[in-house]
């Protein structure tokens, strides 16, 4: 599956591993179960960690270990289970987690647009011929009515800006 990451493919610098198999060198990806049975020996191994969080888990779980998570990947299990674009406004909004928010699972690109409103800011695609329309599917609307995290102005918010100018 390819990653993507700022509408590029990247290679993914993380390994995840299973519960039971032994952690790679580098930066590891590892279940809830695991960082949550083994969280300081998972630190203290100083690389980057990042964990697979479930979309049947609260992410409130996540809160005290989030400034030394570098990665926590949100799983979406089917088309019809949005759940992990709910986890993901929560991180970003409510815990203010700045590391790298991946979508994994059924990430759909008719779907990539509103997962990166959500804040997710990389994408495991299904179909590798996803990969070269992420960019088109990222910027294929300007203006939004709803607030999101990922920064960009309300439909009000930018008629209120050009009628401060205008005045």
């Amino acid at each position: 599956m390819p990653l993507v990451k700022s509408g590029t493919i990247i290679a993914d610098p993380f390994t995840a591993v299973a519960d039971d198999a032994p952690l790679p060198d580098g930066p590891t990806i590892v279940s809830a179960a695991r960082l949550l049975a083994n969280k300081e020996a998972l630190f203290a191994r100083n690389v980057a960690l990042g964990v697979a969080w479930p979309n049947n888990r609260d992410v409130a779980e996540l809160e005290p270990l989030l400034p030394r998570l570098a990665l926590v990947a949100l799983a979406f299990p089917k088309f019809r289970d949005g759940r992990a674009f709910s986890q993901a406004r929560l991180l970003r909004e409510r815990y203010g987690f700045t590391g790298e928010l991946r979508a994994t699972g059924n990430v759909l690109r008719d779907q990539l647009l509103m997962m990166a409103r959500a804040g997710f800011d990389a994408f495991e695609l299904e179909k590798a011929a996803d990969a070269g329309t992420v960019h088109r599917a990222l910027t294929s609307y300007s203006i939004f009515y709803q607030p999101t995290g990922d920064g960009r102005r309300t439909a009000a918010e930018t008629r209120r800006a050009a009628k401060g100018r205008l005045a």
